[in-house]
């Protein structure tokens, strides 16, 4: 195993491999998750949270490439793993920074990714330690990009890449 450091953060994907593919250099947070957590500055393991709706994945499929980043198709994403490490180099509130977009952010650089390491994830930062397996694709994951007909609407191709007339509303409040 890789030295990686003890304390790890979670983040749900795509953004946890923008993070570690050095494509996304804040994560945004509010001011009461960071203090709770006990979020600051210094070296810690990125965690890729084990949980991802449909709805979260399109959304942030859409921010991915409005900034220019190809997303990976999300079986080629791992969920419920430890990813590499980053180095959270402080806590801002304000930003002209394209993907600041919340109450604060914690500022990052320096990403190094690591072979994918299962391990239950936590809120906050937290003591990881390995066990468990990955997170198993869900029904939704395993059709995206095909070419079956949407059983509601019909649509021929509902997985092929999106284009967006307007942004899609944020799955999260």
């Amino acid at each position: 195993m890789p030295t990686l450091p003890r304390i790890a953060l979670s983040v749900r994907q795509p953004s946890a491999w923008a993070i570690i593919a050095g494509h996304k250099p804040i994560e945004n947070r509010t001011m009461g998750s960071i203090r709770a957590g006990r979020m600051g500055p210094g070296r810690i393991a990125l965690h890729a949270a084990a949980g991802l709706k449909e709805e979260e994945f399109r959304y942030l499929y859409w921010r991915l490439e409005k900034h220019g980043v190809q997303c990976p198709h999300p079986l080629d994403l791992p969920r419920g793993a430890i990813i590499g490490s980053v180095e959270v180099t402080g806590i801002i509130t304000d930003s002209d920074n394209e993907w600041f977009g919340g109450q604060a952010g914690l500022t990052l650089k320096d990403p190094k990714p690591c072979d994918p390491i299962a391990a239950p994830g936590a809120l906050g930062y937290f003591e990881w330690s390995p066990g468990g397996t990955l997170a198993p694709p869900t029904r939704w994951m395993q059709k995206w990009g095909t070419a079956t007909p949407d059983a509601q609407t019909g649509d021929l191709f509902p997985d092929a890449p999106i284009a967006f007339a307007k942004p899609p509303k944020r799955p999260w409040s």
